[in-house]
């Protein structure tokens, strides 16, 4: 009897032992973290969508009609000033130009004639300026024969990689019909557009940024080797979408980027007295983000916020809280809204000292 009795006496110890301890895991997981968002000086990295065009890229198009006789050059090749690209068959521009030179020829003996008459007074000195006219006339046919011959021969006018070339030998190519392109690559040029305030943000704080110099990611979201730097800004808004044009110039000694090609430009954006909360703190519904607000109840409302950049754990925040606000830090994912809790407070500079970015 008396050890049954020391037996129920232990399962009763052992009963009340284990419920106080999940009474108290209970409680210990009902208390959840709060803080407040902070207020600081700190940049943020800002991506904007861009375009990567050559520092020159041009058209070749034929100035003359005629078959196509020869393609001295490949898609892709790179070429040098001046080089022989492309060759239009030239007999019938040679044709003028021989005649026009003969035509030339005639009119200098005309004017020797003329001359020497002149000189006996057997023709009148305005004959003489007529034969000198005609001759003068004639050097321009040469010359514009010449011109028109030499259009036949089509030349790199810098140095630069070819494009696609539709055309193929044999081919009848009419004045101005496309040939191929023509890209200088050596750098080139990203343009990306900014919004009317963070144009004025950027006019402002230019002066207290550490450098104007812009990274560049690449369609693989790999960061492209060389820094650029922003050296133009358009002078009018596009009145349809309120932006403004930035360019962004980049050393391109590798050839790595091409004409066409897009990117993201991250520009380092200064922010002074700027709202900050940890990334934690928040959850996303319908690609839109909230917080849990602490009111003076303990209950919890939930919030939606705007953020404005995105730093290292920490959200900047453009609307929605403010730096008095109690924010739930831990288990958003585990409350809901109207919920009355336990918190304990830790205040936002311990918070952010955990974290990757230490508060300024």
């Amino acid at each position: 009897m008396n050890k049954l009795l020391v037996l129920t006496g232990l399962i009763a110890v052992i009963c009340l032992t284990s419920c106080t301890s999940k009474k108290e895991e209970k409680e210990e997981a009902d208390t959840f973290i709060v803080t407040n968002p902070i207020k600081i000086d700190t940049s943020f990295t800002k991506q904007y969508v861009s375009q990567i065009r050559s520092v020159r890229n041009i058209e070749i198009r034929a100035q003359e009609k005629g078959f196509l006789q020869n393609i001295y050059v490949d898609e892709g090749q790179f070429v040098k000033k001046g080089q022989l690209l492309f060759k239009i068959m030239p007999g019938m521009y040679q044709a003028e130009l021989l005649k026009a030179k003969a035509e030339a020829k005639g009119a200098e003996i005309e004017l020797q004639n003329a001359k020497m008459l002149a000189d006996k007074n057997i023709v009148s000195k305005n004959e003489q300026a007529l034969a000198q006219a005609k001759l003068e006339q004639a050097r321009a046919e040469v010359a514009l024969a010449q011109l028109h011959l030499s259009f036949t021969e089509i030349r790199a006018p810098f140095d630069g990689t070819i494009d696609r070339i539709p055309k193929k030998l044999g081919s009848l190519i009419e004045e101005g019909e496309l040939l191929t392109s023509l890209s200088d690559n050596s750098q080139i040029f990203a343009y990306f557009n900014v919004s009317e305030p963070e144009y004025l943000d950027y006019q402002t704080n230019v002066k207290d940024r550490a450098n104007t110099n812009v990274s560049l990611l690449l369609a693989n979201n790999e960061l492209y080797e060389s820094k650029g730097n922003v050296e133009v800004i358009e002078s009018e808004f596009n009145n349809e979408t309120g932006n403004i044009a930035f360019r962004a110039r980049f050393p391109n000694a590798s050839k790595l980027l091409k004409h066409g090609e897009t990117g993201s430009v991250q520009m380092l954006v200064p922010l002074k007295n700027a709202i900050v909360i940890p990334q934690k703190a928040t959850y996303e519904i319908q690609d839109k983000k909230y917080v849990f607000v602490v009111n003076k109840k303990n209950v919890l409302e939930s919030k939606e916020i705007t953020v404005t950049g995105e730093i290292p754990d920490l959200y900047v925040i453009a609307s929605g809280i403010t730096e008095n606000d109690k924010i739930l830090l831990e288990g958003v994912q585990k409350v809901k809204d109207d919920e009355k809790i336990k918190f304990d407070y830790v205040s936002p500079k311990e918070v952010i000292s955990h974290l990757r970015l230490k508060a300024e």
